[in-house]
């Protein structure tokens, strides 16, 4: 077991402490500038797995009558005392009342801390200036899912199989555990098991089916046709959404 020590925001380095925990952004404001809009990574989603790092992008959208003057840098905070602060933001001008303001911060789970309980939720905090001395302070102007990365494997046997006989699929479901540097087997978690022919790209759900405490997967369906079988997590606010790669079945 590691143990962690306060650290530092120093140009967007991760302070993840229970020891040392930062102070809110209060809401607050004054005239007309508003936050309209916060994006983070595309689509509210930061997955991290145990080796690479990754760089978080957020982008906040403000307007205010005179026009946008620019932005303080982001707080990013979760769950188990997480906090980020990503560097200044740049803002582009969108029209005449409008702009984006966007920043960044890198995360890598060799160096930064991370801990397994600083999955899920978390909150932008931003602070938006206008051109006429307006602002705008929000401690959670937006929210995303910080996720654990999530391996999926499927396979099925026997190959080849006859039309009407049973097919049985196995796998393994496991995710990033960012104390360890490893990935572990995530188990009692609802999985489904799916199917696409050969001659098709869309996926049916046969039926639904739990991981064992490891996290391993094994099922039966019958074989109706060729095609693809495959295991698919949907995913939550602390663990990626992930689909094995699919697995070819040929008649005889």
């Amino acid at each position: 077991m590691r143990i962690r020590a306060s650290v530092a925001v120093v140009g967007g380095a991760l302070a993840l402490s229970a020891l040392s925990v930062p102070a809110a952004q209060a809401d607050g404001g004054y005239g007309d500038t508003k936050i309209t809009k916060v994006v983070v990574d595309g689509d509210n989603k930061v997955q991290i797995g145990t080796s690479s790092p990754v760089t978080i992008k957020v982008s906040v959208t403000a307007t205010d009558n005179s026009g946008i003057k620019g932005a303080q840098p982001f707080d990013l905070k979760g769950p188990g005392y997480g906090w980020e602060m990503t560097g200044k933001p740049s803002c582009t001008v969108v029209n005449s009342t409008t702009s984006t303001c966007t920043a960044s911060v890198k995360l890598d789970p060799k160096v930064d801390y991370l801990s397994n309980s600083n999955a899920g939720t978390w909150y932008v905090g931003a602070w938006i200036d206008a051109k006429d001395d307006d602002f705008i302070s929000k401690d959670k102007a937006g929210s995303f899912s910080f996720q654990r990365a999530a391996k999926l494997t499927a396979n099925a046997a026997p190959e080849p199989v006859k039309k009407g006989k049973t097919l049985t699929v196995t796998g393994a479901l496991t995710r990033a555990n960012w104390e360890s540097l490893k990935y572990g087997g995530y188990g009692s978690q609802s999985v489904k098991l799916q199917f696409r022919k050969k001659s098709s790209s869309t996926y049916t759900t046969l039926k639904t089916v739990k991981t064992d405490s490891k996290g391993n997967l094994k099922t039966t369906t019958t074989a109706t046709a060729d095609g693809y079988y495959r295991f698919s997590l949907a995913g939550n606010s602390s663990t990626q959404a992930v689909s094995a790669a699919g697995d070819l079945v040929d008649g005889q």
